[in-house]
C-alpha cells in the first residue's frame, strides 16, 4: 500500500538536481563607479604586471589577445566579447570596466582585494590596448 509513496519519496531527491540554475541577474553598475576616470598613468611596469595577471585570470576564457576564444570558452557555454575590435568596449567607461574586473560578472569571479586598484587600473589600460587600431 505504501510501496508508491516509498517510490516517489526516493525520487524527490532526483527532481531536485534536474530544475534549471537559476539564472545569473544582470550586472548593475553604480553610477559613481561608471563615472570614475583611469587615474593610473601607463608605464611599461604596469603593463607588464597587468599582462602577467591577465595570463593567470583572464586569458583562459577571454584568449591570449583578448579575441574571446580562450580553451574554456566552449565548455563553459559562453560567448564573450572580442577585445581585439575596438567597437567591442566602445560603450564601457573605464571606470565600469574596473568595476567588473574587481567585482566580476556573471561566472567570472572579480579581482576583489587580491589585487591593488593601481594594478586593476593597469589592467583596464591592457584591455583597451587589445583593440586594432
Amino acid at each position: 500500500m505504501f510501496k508508491p509513496f516509498y517510490v516517489l519519496l526516493a525520487l524527490l531527491p532526483l527532481a531536485a538536481t534536474l530544475q534549471e540554475p537559476a539564472p545569473i541577474p544582470a550586472l548593475v553598475i553604480p553610477p559613481e563607479a561608471a563615472a570614475l576616470v583611469n587615474p593610473t598613468k601607463s608605464t611599461p611596469q604596469g603593463l607588464a604586471m597587468a599582462r602577467k595577471m591577465y595570463g593567470y585570470d583572464c586569458a583562459m576564457c577571454h584568449g591570449a589577445n583578448g579575441n574571446g576564444k580562450g580553451e574554456l570558452v566552449d565548455s563553459m557555454k559562453l560567448t564573450l566579447k572580442d577585445y581585439t575590435d575596438r567597437a567591442s568596449l566602445q560603450s564601457r567607461t573605464d571606470g565600469e570596466l574596473f568595476y567588473i574586473i574587481q567585482k566580476g560578472s556573471g561566472p567570472m569571479t572579480g579581482e576583489g582585494d587580491r589585487q591593488k586598484p593601481a594594478e586593476i587600473w593597469n589592467m583596464v589600460t591592457l584591455v583597451r590596448s587589445f583593440a586594432k587600431n
